[in-house]
């Protein structure tokens, strides 16, 4: 990868948020991480509109379900309906197991949907696949742009 990777991570729990922030930053891998708490921030993030106008773009989304304001899977269906947006990789890390929450994340586009563990060893081992996945072996669409 010829630049660090932009990663959006929309999480309402701050606990959660320092923890994966924690655990990305440990991966070793080259990134910067930019945070929201609600799926109304992150689709303004996304699109870069009002106090996001500057923001850089997302090369990968780690987004949550259950958020306030609006959900992760309205924040997940508006961004891959957007032809400008709908490239951009999207893990759902979230703490549902429900089939019907996993299902339908991937009708909606998801890349991946990875529970969240309920110990930090698990919690930190979950975060470091992610990072060794999308920054250490996938190629990311925009990260690769001059």
């Amino acid at each position: 990868m010829s630049n660090p990777a932009e990663v959006l991570l929309v999480d309402d729990n701050p606990a959660d948020l320092e923890l994966t922030c924690d655990a990305l930053e440990r991966s070793g891998y080259p990134h910067h991480i930019s945070t929201v708490a609600d799926g109304r921030e992150a689709v303004l993030f996304l699109w870069r509109k009002q106090k996001y106008a500057g923001a850089c773009r997302a090369d990968l989304v780690i987004l949550d379900l259950n958020l306030p304001r609006k959900d992760g899977r309205a924040v997940l269906a508006e961004l891959k309906s957007d032809p400008r947006l709908r490239a951009t990789p999207v893990v759902i890390f979230s703490t549902s197991q429900a089939a019907q929450d996993i299902g339908r994340s991937y009708e909606l586009g998801a890349n991946s949907y990875v529970s969240k563990p309920g110990n930090l060893k698990d919690f930190f081992a979950a975060m470091q696949l992610i990072a060794r996945f999308w920054f250490g072996c996938a190629r990311l669409p925009h990260s690769e742009e001059s």
